[in-house]
């Protein structure tokens, strides 16, 4: 039996500016850099398509040519390993029962 290597796919949502992204890469690794997680090989629809949704085209303008990108792990909300590419969205955070973890702002005490 021959043996198929398969590419994962997952979906990731993260906190960011008040807003939820949800992007789907095909890597997610612990970053060189302490507590943070990298996200590399970014996946989009083809722009192809007729209907074009304005979130998904910020974030393709934000990371489409990004090779990897580190987020703060506390930033995460949610990972999942998936079968087929989804549509990226931004969600604004206030109409979500999503909580963010406190973070100290630089120069607050």
């Amino acid at each position: 039996m021959t043996s198929i290597n398969k590419r994962h796919i997952y979906r990731v949502q993260f906190y960011n500016g008040g807003q939820i992204y949800e992007v789907y890469v095909r890597s997610i690794d612990s970053a060189d850099v302490y507590g943070f997680v990298e996200l590399s090989s970014f996946m989009f629809t083809k722009p192809s398509q007729v209907v074009i949704d304005p979130s998904e085209e910020k974030l393709r303008n934000e990371f489409g040519e990004v090779d990897s990108a580190w987020v703060p792990i506390h930033a995460i909300i949610r990972i999942d390993r998936v079968r087929k590419e989804g549509t990226a969205k931004i969600v604004e955070a206030e109409s979500s029962n999503v909580t963010p973890f406190p973070i100290p702002l630089p120069g607050k005490k």
